[in-house]
């Protein structure tokens, strides 16, 4: 098993034309990516092909595929957002200048941004391989079968771009939205983390920007090790690892061509990053580190999830509700309509 796994999976169509986005990138000479800019509107619609190569899509706005007059192989995010709930047209571009000076080799470089009346548009770096999410989670026929030591680095990775969001810069920032969408894959499939400080491009006051983070480093190390189909049941995970059997768990894919000692560690820093109770939950350097062998966790104890207690709580509440006097029920719901009406 190695990397003769990823040969044909993505195809690079030659075109001859000098700014069409399908054109092969592997030949040709090396054209550096360029520093921080600002676009006009109508050089990223040519870049594109007018929007035309959508290569993702999230809660943000869609990304397309394009090409750079000089070259450049590029990203594209069209934001979706209402024009009120965004920053001032200076202030946005301060802040995506600031955002494109982070450099990480496990976050995605963000090149420039365009803003041209309502239109807010952000550049980046072009990746590839795609994002986990397609590579590894997508479709059958897009999937890739990762080896163990591609899946280890890829976790560990993300683990290291993260730690240095949290824990290096100043001031720190909390990405809000880990998922595999937003662990891009460049050619030699080298993860980063993408959308990464972008509620800074909203205002302050937006009722619909959450503080509280929706994603965990947790949730793509538990999934990126189970089998397809398998992903986001946290609940059978933690069950596996009360019976002292995480290795059922496995991806069979893997053909048991895996440390089995290592596997079941990283189940268990996964299990570490999403306890009910955020206080006991590692910091990313502690993460990376263990991921690295550099921190034991053999003595760690791990406590329940918070999906998992969330899950049984509405399992209980499901229980009590069948088992409830129907009468009972209705009596309870002619005494609720009746106090509306009295209330008004």
């Amino acid at each position: 098993m190695g990397l003769s796994y990823f040969s044909g999976c993505f195809r690079h169509t030659s075109v001859s034309s000098t700014v069409n986005p399908n054109e092969d990138e592997s030949g040709g000479e090396f054209v550096p990516i360029p520093k921080f800019g600002v676009f006009s509107y109508d050089e990223l619609k040519a870049a594109t092909q007018g929007f035309r190569y959508k290569i993702g899509e999230g809660g943000h706005g869609s990304v397309y595929k394009g090409r750079l007059q000089r070259g450049v192989y590029v990203a594209v995010k069209v934001l979706l957002v209402e024009l009120e709930s965004m920053r001032g047209e200076r202030e946005f571009i301060a802040e995506i200048a600031a955002l494109s000076d982070i450099k990480h080799e496990n976050l995605v470089t963000l090149l420039g941004c365009c803003v041209d009346g309502a239109k807010r548009l952000l550049v980046y770096e072009y990746m590839e391989n795609n994002c986990l999410a397609h590579a590894f989670l997508g479709r059958e026929q897009n999937r890739m079968k990762f080896n163990w030591e591609l899946r280890r680095d890829i976790s560990t990775g993300i683990a290291k771009g993260i730690s240095y969001l949290h824990e290096e810069i100043d001031p720190h920032i909390v990405h809000r939205d880990i998922k595999g969408s937003n662990i891009l894959l460049d050619q030699n499939f080298t993860p980063k983390l993408g959308d990464f400080g972008l509620s800074k491009l909203f205002k302050d006051d937006i009722s619909h920007i959450s503080t509280r983070v929706a994603g965990t480093f947790g949730q793509p190390v538990v999934d990126f090790h189970l089998q397809y189909g398998e992903q986001f049941q946290v609940e059978k995970v933690w069950e596996s690892y009360k019976d002292n059997n995480l290795l059922e768990l496995i991806d069979p894919v893997l053909n048991e061509e895996f440390p089995k000692e290592e596997a079941i560690w990283f189940l268990k820093v996964g299990l570490l990053c999403v306890q009910e109770n955020a206080s006991l939950r590692p910091g990313m350097s502690s993460v990376f580190n263990m991921l690295k062998h550099e921190i034991k966790t053999e003595s760690v104890i791990i406590s329940q999830p918070g999906l998992v207690c969330d899950l049984m709580e509405v399992k209980i509440r499901q229980k009590q509700s069948s088992n409830f006097p129907r009468s009972q029920a209705s009596d309870s719901t002619a005494t609720l309509q009746a106090r509306r009406l009295a209330t008004g």
